[in-house]
């Protein structure tokens, strides 16, 4: 088969890889339908984290099963599946509390290399989830944002304990940040504020459900925030990016006896304690437990009830994946879908 393999900075090639198998009984193996380029996978194309060596890519996808170890249970060749970038059991203390991406046996599905057109699932009974039927093709989107970003976005805003009446910020205007913005609406959020300094993802923010847009960054973003809730701040904020700036900007724009919910993979953040104490601000966060919200995910869009794959203004062949990862290196796309 064949699949994306980045070998440096900037170098992703689409090359021969060996055929992905069982190896362990409770492993399927999958025929991609569709698969894409996150958010996260810039931190690596970029060379913010290092990259050492060749390796495969991807760590998001829908399919069809191929075929299932001897002590998969619950899934047949031929069902169409979506699944977390984390497997997991889901039978395990952590999972039983809705942390799957915690499992105590959990592994890296993007390990493997998801930018392909097979991929290897372990743990396949407590990762994948079966759609009743075989979807329609405008569904397909929907449900592949399902296996990262619209989870991450539907995290950030659970990790924040977004309910009804509201007001939400919503800091990173990315795939996740716009996925955020359709969690915080679905939640019961009144009044949701997008921050976005970008027209086409502004223009997608309040398509899903923003009330208002914020332009501004930094101290200027958290002075705006202050002068739209009457200069205490947004009872929820929702971080979807990662960076010192971004969460900065995120705890202080909540108000105090608010929450954080941070999802924005951290790279060089650090949080001063004697701000935090004075602060009153609730943080949790971490790898979203997609899988703790695939079914409910799973049905709303097949109820048409969200639509988070409008987040893909780019598609392209497999083939043509070094040029997805230019296109949103440059911003010139917000999320690349890529068919096999």
């Amino acid at each position: 088969m064949r699949g994306a393999v980045l070998h440096a900075p900037g170098d992703v090639r689409f090359e021969e890889r060996t055929d992905p198998k069982i190896i362990e009984p409770t492993d399927a193996v999958i025929r991609t339908a569709a698969t894409c380029v996150c958010g996260s996978d810039l931190w690596d194309y970029r060379g913010i984290n290092p990259v050492e060596q060749p390796t495969p890519f991807g760590h998001e996808y829908v399919g069809f099963v191929e075929d299932v170890g001897s002590d998969v249970k619950t899934l047949t060749p031929g069902q169409f599946v979506i699944g977390s970038f984390f497997a997991s059991d889901n039978t395990c203390a952590n999972c039983r509390n809705g942390y799957q991406t915690n499992c105590l046996h959990r592994e890296f599905v993007g390990a493997g290399g998801c930018q392909a057109e097979k991929i290897r699932i372990p743990l396949a009974d407590g990762t994948l989830v079966a759609t009743p039927d075989q979807p329609a093709a405008e569904h397909i989107p929907s449900l592949l944002a399902c296996s990262d970003v619209m989870g991450t976005g539907w995290y950030a805003a659970v990790a924040a304990e977004v309910r009804s009446g509201d007001t939400v910020a919503v800091v990173g205007d990315g795939a996740v940040g716009l996925c955020a913005v359709i969690a915080a609406k679905e939640l019961g959020a009144e009044r949701i504020i997008a921050m976005s300094r970008h027209e086409a993802r502004q223009k997608l923010a309040r398509e899903f459900g923003a009330t208002d847009v914020v332009a501004e960054r930094g101290e200027d973003g958290i002075a705006r925030i202050k002068e739209m809730t009457a200069g205490i701040g947004a009872d929820r904020v929702l971080e979807c990016v990662g960076t010192a700036e971004s969460m900065q900007q995120a705890l202080r724009s909540t108000r105090p006896g608010g929450n954080v919910g941070f999802v924005g993979v951290p790279h060089g953040v650090a949080i001063d304690g004697t701000e935090l104490f004075y602060s009153h601000v609730g943080l949790r966060g971490g790898p979203a437990p997609v899988r703790a919200f695939l079914p409910d995910l799973v049905d709303r869009v097949l109820t048409g009830r969200i639509n988070p794959g409008k987040v893909f203004d780019l598609t392209l062949p497999l083939a043509q994946v070094a040029d997805a990862y230019r296109a949103m290196d440059e911003r010139r796309a917000i999320k690349a879908l890529l068919t096999p």
